[in-house]
């Protein structure tokens, strides 16, 4: 089953959302759907990599919501810096060392740096294992750095127990 189904929730995430951006009300569509929704994960299936196991299913919630906060709150401090006096602006290119060594999980924390405004990831380097990324407003890197680790780091890391 597993080999004509690689990824059964992508599957269907791919068919909602065709339908949902088609407006699919005819079978055609539905159908065409359904094709797009089988093929792609298993044209895809050797790019994927596996992902690790979830050791702390629980913490993912937990940080969810701590991700979704920091991005609504960081929305506010960006809006305020950038409408105020941009002089006072402190941009600085910031190297956070990862105690990660799971591809797959520092490709998530990249994901949510980049997601929170005002940070966006520019590499993750997976020879010495660190995570480049810009910030619009850095006076204190290492005081970034700290943050970065303690808040994603720290729960991705006992999330998938790597």
């Amino acid at each position: 089953m597993r080999r004509l189904f690689p990824r059964p929730a992508l599957s269907v995430a791919i068919f909602l959302l065709w339908a949902a951006l088609t407006n699919a009300a005819s079978l055609g569509m539905l159908l065409l759907g359904a094709v797009l929704a089988l093929a792609l994960p298993f044209v895809t299936r050797p790019f994927w990599p596996d992902a690790p196991r979830l050791a702390r299913p629980g913490t993912m919630l937990t940080l969810a919501a701590r991700v979704v906060m920091d991005i609504v709150i960081a929305n506010w401090a960006v809006a305020r810096r950038v409408i105020g006096p941009i002089a006072r602006l402190e941009p600085a290119f910031v190297e956070v060392p990862l105690d990660l060594r799971d591809p797959f999980v520092a490709t998530i924390l990249a994901s949510i740096v980049s997601l929170t405004p005002g940070t966006v990831s520019i590499d993750v380097d997976q020879e010495s294992w660190v995570l480049c990324l810009h910030a619009l407003d850095a006076p204190d890197p290492a005081a970034l750095i700290r943050e970065i680790k303690q808040r994603y780091e720290a729960p991705l890391k006992e999330i998938f127990a790597c």
